[in-house]
């Protein structure tokens, strides 16, 4: 009981829900709606260095970052099969112009649109499209929590158009890629995630499409990626999308429940329904399989998950601050100002904290708010400059440690090595 109580008591100091509201991260408003999240500006800084991390890596990886309209005609989803399939999670159709146009739930009809523009050649496969893509579903009022499951999300999806052979190495890719980047954020397999196998049931020809040879050939390339990889997984009957087999990794919230935050599809259906070809070294038309992924998630549901598992404290390349300037007094303000340039000309998030409140009180601030360094400065510093005509101030972590007087220069690449560990 003693044991059970504690966790529970962790779960409450950890719940992102609260977090973000102590942090400044997000809010909600009922002028805007439920389920639709606003981020403040330090919000906004995380999606940022999320994005740009995840763009980043993707494009070393040979993806190729697009970008599509949020709304497309009802027609698109008719063909995809998303629309009877997924209808009660959508939105509702809008007529435009004697056109019916819908916010997208999801993104690959669109890059099937795109791919379908041009002919394309043996040469060029794989074809890896990536976008970071807003979408749209609706989630009943019951369902919505926090930044885990909301109305409106942004995703960083992709499509990997790919000659079947050729369909195991991608996603054996696939899940390199997904390992790489839950090590960056200090995720490990078995502790904070797993894999689950998502089975169809080859009954049930109304959910799954019915072809009992693909989805056999499907699940046994996702089986063989998973052991390949030597990760812990299990399987599940009946998880599946309706156009194939999926890897899910299941993240663990704060509360012991899993929810999916990436997926890996097999998609053997969606070729055919929207007629992909392409030119084979036989100079013949063949058909090639979609592998669907998201390699970070949702990016709302992920940020609640690393804001539950640091518990705010985040490490210094995704700190939406990295560093507090706190002067003793007024009597630094310009000192300080000139300290708070050099960090921002090396591009180190930092702020100011010229506020009239004791020295005590600004550590405790920042300290509350989890920023990872503090630079305090009072005369000693300002009269270091005047003798040495080098920038000196005294830094303490948020942990409290006290790492003496150093450069601005030297704590810079401090920093910056510690970004670079890490990111």
């Amino acid at each position: 009981m003693e044991e059970h109580l504690k966790r529970l008591e962790e779960a409450k100091k950890r719940d992102h829900r609260k977090l973000g509201k102590d942090l400044g991260l997000f809010a909600f408003s009922d002028m805007v709606g439920k389920g639709l999240p606003l981020l403040t500006g330090k919000g906004a800084t995380i999606k940022r260095i999320l994005e740009r991390f995840i763009v980043d890596e993707e494009l070393k990886r040979d993806y190729e970052h697009v970008s599509t309209p949020p709304i497309a005609k009802v027609d698109l989803y008719r063909t995809s099969g998303h629309y009877p399939y997924y209808k009660d999670t959508m939105y509702p159709p809008m007529i435009v112009d004697d056109e019916e146009l819908i916010l997208r739930p999801m993104t690959c009809p669109h890059h099937f649109a795109l791919y379908k523009t041009q002919p394309h050649s043996y040469h060029e496969m794989p074809i890896r499209y990536a976008e970071i893509s807003p979408q749209f579903r609706y989630e009943k009022s019951g369902e919505l929590t926090g930044l885990i499951r909301v109305r409106t999300f942004l995703l960083s999806d992709a499509h990997i158009i790919t000659p079947k052979k050729m369909a195991e190495s991608e996603i054996n890719k696939v899940l390199d890629l997904i390992s790489y980047i839950n090590k960056a954020f200090g995720l490990k397999a078995g502790t904070d995630f797993r894999f689950r196998l998502s089975l169809g049931s080859r009954t049930d020809s109304k959910k799954y499409y019915k072809d009992d040879k693909m989805w056999d050939y499907a699940e046994n390339v996702l089986r063989k990626v998973l052991k390949n990889q030597a990760v812990p997984y299990y399987e599940a009957e009946n998880e599946a999308a309706f156009y194939g087999p999926k890897i899910d990794v299941q993240m663990k919230n704060v509360n012991g429940k899993e929810d999916t935050a990436f997926t890996v599809q097999y998609d053997f259906v969606m070729p055919k329904r929207f007629g992909l070809k392409f030119i084979n070294k036989e100079s013949q038309e063949e058909e090639p399989v979609v592998i669907h992924r998201a390699s970070l998630g949702a990016f709302e549901r992920t940020m609640a998950f690393l804001i539950e598992h640091y518990a705010g404290a985040f490490p210094l390349w995704l700190s939406p601050v990295q560093v507090a300037v706190l002067p003793i007094s007024e009597k630094q303000k310009d000192f300080s100002l000139k300290v708070l340039a050099e960090l921002k000309l090396a591009g180190i998030r930092a702020e100011l904290n010229s506020d009239n409140k004791t020295l005590g009180a600004k550590i405790r601030e920042a300290t509350l708010q989890k920023v990872p360094y503090l630079v305090i400065i009072g005369d000693k510093e300002v009269e270091s400059y005047k003798v040495h005509k080098v920038y000196k101030v005294s830094v303490r972590t948020r942990e409290g440690k006290d790492l003496g007087q150093l450069a601005v220069s030297e704590f810079i690449l401090k920093l910056k090595e510690e970004i670079e560990k890490f990111s």
